[in-house]
């Protein structure tokens, strides 16, 4: 990777920051989705900044960013666009959706139907829609940012375990600390700081960076130990369901990025383990927990059996 593509990783670090203010985290989480080539789900109560998040991170980039409110009557073809009849040509045309953006927010995503929501799913996990029988690819790069509040159930539709392991990472907010949310209130005395941003990556840039992720080292025991860590999850009598084999791959590609955003060539083992939680959790099926508890559950579950897959050294 060359010292100007480095550079950008480090501007596009500094401007999200500076509108997403005590949330070093979840700026550094928000990249590692982007430059893996994947999707983040961003999840807490209303009012934390996950809208403001997906906002920072599209407007960092020179690219097609689109909103999507998600609401129980909203139909796939609000999303993936539909075909519609010309009556000057007689002959239907294909009018493209808002899907066909870099950055794709959808907001509430748990809002909208099961049958909505799969409108998604062939996007997020090919980077294609079917409209029609007709194949259209989505632009390069192409990223969906979600959020849901995962304490409200009147109204809302819970996402399916398949289209929650398209999601890359699951990440909570939290509430900002006091000195950070004292800036937030001072720094919207005129106005909204994120539609000042400037784009500081192009998309080219962006896609040059994915590829640069495939490129990073992974020593052999490292790939042991992801694999330990997938096989503890599948025995723990804590858990319905384990980790799957896409979630170990997703697990390494996150391990990737993670390492190239802080500027090295290769994978150490901190790389895995500080992320497993957010990459984990969500593909798996805690026993005993009512739904409000069980993100709660299944993260304290992995974070504890990753403590019992020895470190390579």
């Amino acid at each position: 990777m060359t010292s100007d593509l480095q550079h950008a990783i480090l501007e596009l670090q500094r401007n999200m920051r500076s509108v997403v203010l005590g949330k070093p985290e979840v700026v550094r989480m928000c990249l590692v989705g982007l430059l893996a080539g994947e999707h983040v789900l961003l999840e807490d109560v209303p009012g934390v900044g996950k809208t403001l998040v997906g906002k920072a991170l599209a407007r960092s980039l020179a690219g097609d960013f689109c909103r999507l409110q998600f609401t129980p009557d909203l139909l796939p073809s609000d999303i993936v666009g539909s075909s519609l009849f010309n009556s000057k040509t007689s002959e239907f045309e294909y009018k493209r959706g808002p899907i066909f953006a870099n950055v794709v927010l959808a907001d509430e995503i748990n809002r909208a139907p099961p049958r909505t929501q799969s409108a998604l799913l062939e996007a997020m996990s090919d980077g294609q829609v079917s409209v029609d029988g007709v194949t259209y690819k989505l632009p390069k790069p192409f990223m969906v940012i979600a959020t849901q509040n995962p304490f409200e159930f009147e109204g809302t539709y819970a996402l399916p375990e398949s289209q929650l392991d398209r999601f890359l990472l699951r990440i909570s907010m939290g509430y900002p600390d006091r000195e950070a949310e004292r800036q937030v209130l001072t720094s919207h005395r005129e106005g909204e700081p994120v539609d000042q941003l400037q784009p500081v990556l192009s998309c080219q840039q962006i896609v040059e960076l994915q590829k640069g992720v495939r490129q990073v080292a992974v020593e052999a025991s490292l790939y042991d130990y992801v694999l330990d860590i997938v096989e503890v999850t599948r025995r723990c009598e804590d858990l319905h369901v384990g980790v799957s084999t896409r979630g170990g791959l997703s697990l390494y590609r996150a391990a990737q990025a993670s390492a190239l955003i802080d500027g090295r060539t290769y994978v150490v083992p901190d790389d895995i383990k500080q992320l497993t939680s957010a990459v984990l959790s969500h593909r798996v099926v805690s026993k005993g927990y009512l739904q409000g508890d069980s993100r709660r559950a299944a993260e304290s579950i992995i974070r504890r059996l990753v403590e019992e897959v020895p470190v390579p050294t």
